[in-house]
């Protein structure tokens, strides 16, 4: 009676955390997202913008064009072409908007019931994150969070064929889970799996596959733009290199210093899993991958912060590390206020965040983030300690 009254509330609270974010991107609704509004008021979305900018409000076919077509990969795309056929004509930029939300409030439940059903004491920090509530519908994030939690969910069960098929899913909305596969590897290794992994490995590439080879073969440069817009991109917007960009601090080689502290990050990750004394859980280390990915990039946008709060939540050990948690979401809140009012400034706004305090509110989440990170870390290599003692 009371775990049914539990969940009860907590959908609740899922729902409530949804309608909230709806609230706030209502203001550009109903101004039709007129720029620099939309970043004054912090409620600018990339879908409404893209349904006009992708030419889905002709249903035009999202990967045709080798310069216009949809920058994200297949499932994203072919996703939204469907939707642009169920989108009335009239006021069809809303309209869009609002399928795409439903469809967004529908996913955030799922991932939420899912990490409650991993890591019910935390569970509720998820939907409670003043970041998160800020950030549902700003793209489409939602559609590969869910994908990837369930990918892990299935994984930790040890049902690795549904779980690389759910991976494969998952890279196959954003790129990003593509780093869980570094520690699948290393718990399939000090599991001594070796042939699990091969089998996962091969699943998740043929699950990736389907559904990209097609579009690589008949609109192979629309299919590529997504990855050479990523791999020609100078430093952008949230990055740690934009941000000493604008404190002129400017470094060669952006592109390859990226490269490089991705890896040797990678490699700190790799001899610290390795170190473990027990084997950890996928749930228990996704996170730290996806910190290394989002910290080393060109580009930090402000939704981001939707892949790696779920993650977070699922790596917590204790409940000590919830003071961290905080610190951490609130400099994400401060880095989602500045990026806009930086924007609005960028855009001919009359009042607006300049350079500097962009730069610095960019930095001090990345310093919030790695903070906690390496709170996490620590507490769990020694309840790995603990386990094998």
């Amino acid at each position: 009676m009371l775990t049914k009254l539990v969940s009860k509330v907590f959908i609740l609270v899922v729902l409530l955390s949804s309608f909230l974010s709806l609230f706030k991107f209502n203001y550009c609704r109903s101004t039709n997202w007129a720029s620099p509004d939309n970043y004054v008021h912090a409620c600018y979305t990339d879908i409404p913008a893209l349904f006009y900018e992708r030419d889905l409000d002709t249903n035009t076919f999202p990967y045709q064009s080798s310069f216009n077509s949809m920058e994200y990969p297949p499932i994203i795309g072919l996703g939204n072409w469907l939707i642009s056929f169920i989108t009335p004509d009239q006021f069809s930029d809303r309209w869009f908007f609002d399928i795409n939300a439903a469809i967004a409030i529908i996913l955030f439940l799922l991932s939420a019931l899912l990490v409650k059903k991993m890591r019910p004491e935390y569970a509720y920090l998820y939907p409670l994150a003043p970041a998160v509530v800020a950030s549902l519908f700003i793209n489409w994030d939602l559609w590969v969070v869910a994908g990837a939690i369930l990918a892990i969910y299935f994984f930790d069960q040890k049902k690795y064929e549904a779980s690389s098929i759910w991976l494969g899913i998952a890279i196959s909305t954003k790129f990003f889970p593509i780093v869980f596969l570094i520690p699948i590897a290393i718990i399939f290794y000090q599991h001594k799996k070796i042939n699990e992994l091969i089998k996962f490995i091969a699943r998740t590439l043929l699950i990736w596959a389907a559904f990209n080879l097609p579009l690589a073969a008949i609109y192979f440069e629309g299919w590529w733009r997504f990855f050479k817009l990523n791999l020609e991109r100078s430093s952008d917007f949230g990055s740690i290199w934009y941000a000493l960009d604008l404190l002129n601090i400017n470094l060669p080689s952006v592109n390859l210093l990226s490269i490089i502290f991705t890896l040797l990050l990678f490699t700190y990750l790799i001899i610290y899993l390795l170190k473990l004394p027990t084997p950890p859980t996928l749930a228990q280390v996704a996170f730290f991958t996806v910190v290394i990915f989002t910290t080393t990039a060109k580009v930090y946008s402000p939704q981001y912060v939707l892949w790696l709060t779920p993650l977070a939540v699922l790596a917590l050990t204790n409940k000590k590390q919830q003071i961290k948690f905080w610190i951490w979401q609130g400099t994400e809140m401060i880095y989602h206020l500045a990026i806009w009012q930086y924007l609005a400034s960028y855009t001919g706004a009359t009042f607006g965040l300049p350079a500097g305090g962009y730069a610095i509110a960019c930095l001090l989440r990345v310093a919030g983030i790695w903070i906690f990170t390496q709170e996490v870390m620590s507490q769990l290599a020694k309840k790995s300690t603990v386990n094998q003692a």
